[in-house]
């Protein structure tokens, strides 16, 4: 049996009560989805022709072609035409997925203080591990980005950059995660405090002890992740954390005011 030959995919009874109230065309992405993974078949990879489909899953041609639309849709698979054309396996990109998953949030009025909770319990932990095991290029990064504004924002644009420039940092260290899903829900919680600072113009008033905090702790925390001092690492990132957190909740306090009394 070649790679990409059709075999038979019973449904899960584990999945039979939820199938029941989705769709034909979404049944068959899921069934479509299951037979990559049972194949392990990776990026680039071909997938079965529509005809195979068609005979596989007893469908019409306009059950698969949706199904296909709908896994195109979630990035899941290419398809091309012409001589040497048909359907593949795709791969969702980090930055596609954060936007799907951004998108699920937008309607949820997350507050500061819901991020910050996550980003204290994780982001601590992170450095904790990564002391001592971060690469030169790595570190040189870090240092430079930690020293990219040695002057506090003189203008509501320069303290956004600021803004925007720290929380990058923050991503950059959550892509040195071994722990690829610690690394992602890492840069996600960044992506969205960056969404939320521009949003609600938390950047409004320049805030000078969190410009002081924020540089100092970065330098700080690369020194530790280069000596390889866990706990140093993981008390100078909860320290930030809260201290960031508390000045962030006080500057969207004094925003909503000013913007009441105008």
């Amino acid at each position: 049996m070649t790679k990409n030959t059709v075999r038979p995919i019973s449904p899960k009874i584990s999945d039979a009560p939820r199938a029941q109230k989705r769709s034909r065309p979404v049944q068959v992405a899921d069934q479509i989805k299951r037979w990559v993974v049972e194949r392990d078949l990776r990026k680039g990879d071909k997938l079965p022709n529509e005809a195979a489909m068609i005979t596989q899953f007893g469908v019409s041609k306009g059950t698969v072609r949706e199904a296909m639309r709908i896994l195109e849709a979630q990035g899941l698979i290419v398809t091309k035409t012409g001589p040497g054309g048909g359907s593949s396996v795709g791969e969702v990109s980090k930055d596609r997925a954060m936007s799907l998953l951004g998108n699920y949030f937008y309607f949820k009025d997350l507050s500061l203080s819901d991020i910050y909770q996550m980003r204290k319990m994780l982001e601590p932990e992170l450095v904790a591990h990564l002391a001592g095991k971060l690469d030169a290029e790595t570190l040189v990064t870090l240092r430079e980005m930690a020293h990219r504004h040695p002057e506090p924002a003189r203008s509501p644009e320069e303290e956004k950059q600021q803004h925007i420039s720290s929380l990058a940092f923050h991503a950059r260290i959550a892509d040195a995660a071994e722990n690829e899903l610690l690394g992602f829900v890492i840069s996600f919680m960044a992506r969205i405090l960056t969404d939320l600072t521009v949003y609600r113009r938390l950047y409004e008033a320049p805030n000078r002890e969190l410009w002081e905090r924020g540089r100092r702790h970065q330098i700080e925390l690369v020194d530790a992740l280069e000596r390889g001092d866990g706990p140093l690492a993981r008390a100078i990132m909860l320290s930030h954390m809260e201290g960031a957190e508390s000045m962030m909740n006080a500057q969207e306090i004094r925003i909503a005011r000013e913007f009441m009394v105008e």
